[in-house]
C-alpha cells in the first residue's frame, strides 16, 4: 500500500465527509474540545451560524444522520495550499430531508483547520436557497 501523502487537514476533511452521514459519534471525535464551527450564511435561514466547543457542536449535529437521509458527497475538488493544517475543498452534497421528504442538493465550500490532527476550526459556505426549499413546511 502506498504511503498516505495527504496532509493532516486533508485526512480530517476526508473523514468528515465519510462520517457525518453515518457515525456522528466518530465524527465528533474529529474535533478538538475547543473547536469552532461556522456557517456564514446560516443567518439567512434564521439559524445560528457559530458553534464553539464540542458540546455545542454535538448538540447541533447529533440529528444530522436522521435529518439528511442518504447524504452523499460527490465531485470533491481539493485545493491544496502551503499549510498542511488547512484544507479547502468544494463538494456537492445530496440527501432527502426527513421531515419534509424533499430532495436536497447543495454545493459547498469547506475550510478545515487542524491542530494536533483534530479539527480546530471548520467553516462551511453554502447557498441558503436550496435549504429553504428542502426544509420548508409542506402547505396543508
Amino acid at each position: 500500500m502506498p504511503p498516505d501523502t495527504r496532509s493532516e487537514a486533508e485526512r480530517a476533511l476526508d473523514q468528515h465527509l465519510h462520517l457525518i452521514a453515518s457515525d456522528i459519534e466518530r465524527w465528533l471525535d474529529l474535533f478538538a474540545d475547543d473547536a469552532v464551527v461556522e456557517f456564514p450564511y446560516a443567518a439567512a435561514l434564521g439559524r445560528p451560524g457559530r458553534f464553539v466547543g464540542k458540546p455545542a457542536i454535538a448538540a447541533y449535529f447529533r440529528t444530522t444522520p436522521a435529518t439528511f437521509r442518504g447524504l452523499v458527497f460527490t465531485d470533491l475538488r481539493k485545493h491544496p495550499g502551503a499549510d498542511p493544517r488547512v484544507a479547502v475543498a468544494e463538494v456537492h452534497g445530496a440527501a432527502t430531508i426527513a421531515p419534509t421528504g424533499r430532495r436536497y442538493e447543495q454545493d459547498y465550500v469547506m475550510i478545515v483547520h487542524t491542530r494536533d490532527g483534530q479539527i480546530s476550526h471548520y467553516r462551511e459556505y453554502w447557498d441558503p436557497t436550496p435549504a429553504i426549499a428542502a426544509f420548508a413546511e409542506v402547505a396543508s
